[in-house]
């Protein structure tokens, strides 16, 4: 019996990247990075609002890895997902890698008051049921999403992207703040990977889209802020700053937040409030030209992802580059 070389396995099933409507910038960066084309794919959209997805390509026997953050707009980009991942399992693709850089839903992970939809879990049971084969996504709101899955998850971090800024002298006398206690966990890597020290503040939530910030714990005076989070929506975090004024902090507050949603309250605060040098985030989510303010400085994640997908192929561990707690 002949046994095949890895190379021979690997030619079988061919590395194909595919982008949905969302973010195709990011899937043609990856996709460079990989030295392999981007799939041809069309989705359109018809008269009466109903989406429909089309493979202009053989994918049989190939491993496929799709690209598409669920960003605004965020049904129609997550159905646009779902109907993808139903059309390589039809056409006998080998392995359908979704790779979403930005998850929907993650801050619905659990019935807060009762009667409420879980809807992160609708969102995992909803992939699996299309034949996903695995889901790759990087700083969800709340890492305990990846139990929702029966199939392979690697939640992946930032922090090597966005900490990597702040590597930087001008940053000595600065200090890595988390907005919550939730986030407590995700700034004490950042403050571990740029050597700086960590400040927690303590929020209490008054309703579903408001907070009150009520104490700061650690040092923070005379230091510069550096507020991390995960997502900026509304802008509910940068509400937060003058509470760090009030506890002692210094020169003018940058921002490390992964996910730009940016809501125009968001660009509101940024435009008017001085006290903010600079929101440092990621390409997770497409940008567009009306909200890109001269305070925000966008950095890629397509390195960290091509990388994580060239292992995920050749079968190298990428244990290194999870977040497992």
């Amino acid at each position: 019996m002949n046994l095949k070389t890895w190379e021979e396995i690997m030619s079988d099933h061919p590395l194909r990247i595919f982008s949905g409507s969302a973010h195709p910038a990011l899937a043609q960066e990856i996709a460079d990075l990989l030295n392999v084309p981007v799939g041809k794919s069309i989705t359109r959209r018809l008269p009466d609002s109903e989406i429909h997805v089309q493979i202009e390509e053989v994918v049989r026997g190939q491993d496929v890895f799709f690209i598409q953050p669920c960003c605004s707009p965020v049904n129609d980009n997550l159905m646009e997902l779902l109907l993808y991942v139903d059309a390589f399992r039809r056409a006998s693709a080998h392995i359908i890698n979704v790779v979403i850089p930005y998850f929907p839903y993650a801050r619905q992970d659990r019935m807060a008051k009762g009667r409420e939809a879980i809807s992160a879990r609708v969102v995992a049971n909803l992939l699996e049921a299309m034949g996903a084969s695995r889901v790759i996504f990087i700083d969800i709101h709340n890492a305990a999403i990846q139990g929702f899955f029966n199939i392979p998850v690697d939640p992946l971090s930032s922090i090597p992207v966005l900490g990597s800024y702040f590597k930087d002298p001008r940053f000595k006398d600065a200090a890595i703040v988390s907005p919550d206690v939730g986030r407590a966990g995700m700034a004490g890597k950042y403050a571990e990977f740029t050597n700086l020290p960590l400040v927690v503040m303590h929020k209490r939530r008054s309703s579903f889209t408001e907070t009150k910030t009520t104490h700061v714990v650690g040092d923070i005076a005379g230091r510069r802020p550096i507020l991390i989070d995960d997502i900026i929506a509304g802008g509910s975090v940068l509400k937060q700053l003058p509470a760090l004024y009030d506890a002692g902090a210094t020169g003018k507050a940058y921002l490390s937040i992964t996910h730009p949603v940016l809501l125009p309250t968001a660009i509101e605060i940024l435009d008017k409030d001085d006290n903010i040098e600079r929101l440092v985030t990621s390409n997770t989510i497409p940008i567009p030209p009306e909200k890109m303010h001269p305070k925000i400085t966008v950095l890629s994640v397509a390195p960290l992802l091509a990388d994580i997908i060239n292992r995920i192929y050749r079968g190298i561990s990428i244990s290194e580059k999870l977040v497992l707690s």
